[in-house]
């Protein structure tokens, strides 16, 4: 089973470049630790293009059962159709993840741990840099 800790973190001041981090198990086994810098994007889309950044590294464990964990809640929401969000941007991110997601053979389960405090401490932990 791979599972994926992600978070997009966006720039304070637009030009600056965003930050992409995420850590890909195997089990407990540590496949990959990436710390990425993009080009400046909206802070509305960094979690979509984040999601949309770790699917491409994803696609060589296509026959595995992946778990990817966000503390995202609006990501949550627009992967699940249940956001309102009327932003171009962020919908035509989100459409593009949901069709590299679509191209899996396996789903892939995205769960938010915003709420779960213990869950969010280890993610936090993982995720530092």
């Amino acid at each position: 089973m791979i599972t994926v800790y992600l978070t997009g973190i966006s720039a304070y001041y637009e030009g600056e470049d965003i930050e992409i981090r995420y850590r890909i198990y195997n089990g407990e086994d540590l496949i990959l630790k990436e710390s990425l810098l993009k080009d400046y994007k909206k802070p509305a889309v960094v979690g979509p293009f984040a999601l949309l950044t770790v699917l491409k590294e994803l696609e060589k464990y296509q026959d595995d059962e992946i778990t990817i964990i966000v503390n995202d809640p609006a990501l949550n929401e627009l992967i699940r159709g249940t956001s309102t969000t009327k932003n171009a941007g962020v919908l035509k991110m989100i459409n593009m993840a949901k069709d590299r997601l679509n191209r899996f053979k396996n789903s892939i389960k995205i769960k938010d741990i915003s709420n779960d405090k213990v869950e969010l401490a280890k993610w936090d932990d993982i995720l530092k840099p």
